[in-house]
């Protein structure tokens, strides 16, 4: 019973951190005046992501072949595909392309999360940045990131003038968030030019061209993706789609059930840059990366994949408004979930990529109330799936296996 108790100190911890709660009530309040202003303006969302659904199905059932047709299409775009079995193989090959004693300028990437790939960098002797400010905030604080879109969900504006006050050395204002957006800009700016290797997850892959697309708002993964001379983006197999067009489908659902009427960029990324601009002789490499590296990890999706009941994780768009509607995660954020995943969707996750000894005692917190299925885009059944785990961890637990 050790791992549960240590479940149950963590959560007493974050119930203890008043301002925990104060984060993401905050947050959580205009999330979902943003989401009552989308469903207004856009009634066909709900047809839309159930087509989205349809889509994710088929590639769940039919996982390796679109990874093998994914990766080949990046070949063929110009790009190097990789597929990692599992995070040391991940990491073994991020670590193989990057080197050591370079600067790595890092978008926020659940899957680099997963498999430890800043720390592993950092071992190599790499100067590594977060360039996400709530990636940024979350790793200066030494916490996980507590959502899937917003990792620092949890943090109110005086506990982040304080973090961008020890970074820069400025006198920060908590009242003064643009001012403290502006204080990161500069701090970054010098890092994105600097740099010798851009690393990005992929919020979509589209098997049939080989394209990445990657949503964002703050502008920093296209500059991370764009300006250093090598791209490396890590994804999990599961963000494989079809077609191009069914990928932009899941782009759309994803933005608007995670906040936003729409992303300020959606970056297409297809091959590194190229020109044919003298005689239409092509050359790769132009103003942008001249190699474009694409590492799709397992990690425990194909095993998943075969099961009835986790399988359906992998259906995940990573919007987050499940964890915003989730009653445990009111109350002490990410702080329940997992090592790197949050909420029910977390324990879910934890189970695929660490084990069920991770994610068993995690089970035993989630209120089982279907919040989260509702305010899914997909209708992931996430109560389902966690009262599966609980029901495989009591009976290991009864027959002392």
């Amino acid at each position: 019973m050790d791992a549960l108790e240590a479940v149950w100190r963590e959560i007493e911890e974050a119930l203890r951190d008043r301002s925990v709660k104060e984060g993401v009530r905050r947050y959580t309040l205009n999330y979902w005046r943003s989401m009552r202003r989308i469903r207004e303006e856009f009634p066909e969302l709900d047809a839309l992501a159930s087509e989205v659904r349809r889509v994710r199905e088929e590639v769940v059932s039919n996982l390796d072949r679109y990874v093998e047709k994914a990766m080949d299409a990046v070949e063929k775009a110009g790009g190097h595909a990789y597929l990692a079995r599992d995070a040391s193989e991940a990491r073994r090959i991020v670590g193989e392309i990057v080197g050591s004693g370079k600067i790595v300028v890092k978008s926020k990437s659940l899957v680099a999360e997963e498999v430890g790939l800043y720390e592993h960098l950092v071992g190599l002797g790499n100067e590594v940045w977060e360039t996400d400010l709530g990636e940024l905030l979350a790793r200066l604080a030494g916490q996980k990131p507590m959502h899937m879109i917003a990792p620092s969900v949890n943090m109110t504006r005086e506990r982040a003038a304080r973090i961008i006050e020890e970074l820069t050395g400025e006198k920060v204002d908590p009242q003064d968030v643009e001012g403290m957006v502006a204080r990161v800009r500069r701090f970054l700016r010098e890092k994105f030019v600097r740099a010798d290797v851009g690393l990005t997850g992929a919020n979509m892959v589209a098997a049939d061209t080989g394209t990445i697309i990657l949503i964002e708002n703050e502008g920093n993964i296209r500059l991370a993706s764009g300006l250093p001379p090598v791209h490396i983006a890590v994804t999990g197999i599961e963000k494989v789609y079809p077609s191009l067009l069914d990928a932009m489908k899941a782009a759309l659902v994803a933005i608007r059930f995670g906040g936003y009427r729409m992303a300020r960029y959606v970056s297409l990324v297809t091959g590194p840059s190229a020109t044919g601009d003298i005689e239409k002789i092509p050359v790769r490499g132009a103003h942008g990366p001249k190699e474009l590296h694409v590492v799709f990890v397992d990690n425990g999706r194909s095993r998943a994949a075969q099961d009835p009941v986790l399988r359906e994780a992998l259906l995940c768009l990573r919007c987050g408004a499940c964890q915003l509607a989730c009653p445990v995660f009111a109350e002490v954020a990410g702080y329940w979930g997992g090592r790197v995943y949050a909420s029910g969707i977390g324990v879910a996750w934890t189970y695929i990529t660490e084990g069920p000894d991770a994610a068993g005692p995690l089970s035993m917190a989630c209120l089982l109330m279907g919040r989260c299925r509702e305010a899914c885009p997909l209708k992931i059944d996430i109560p389902g799936m966690v009262r599966e785990i609980r029901r495989r961890y009591v009976s290991r637990l009864v027959s002392g296996t």
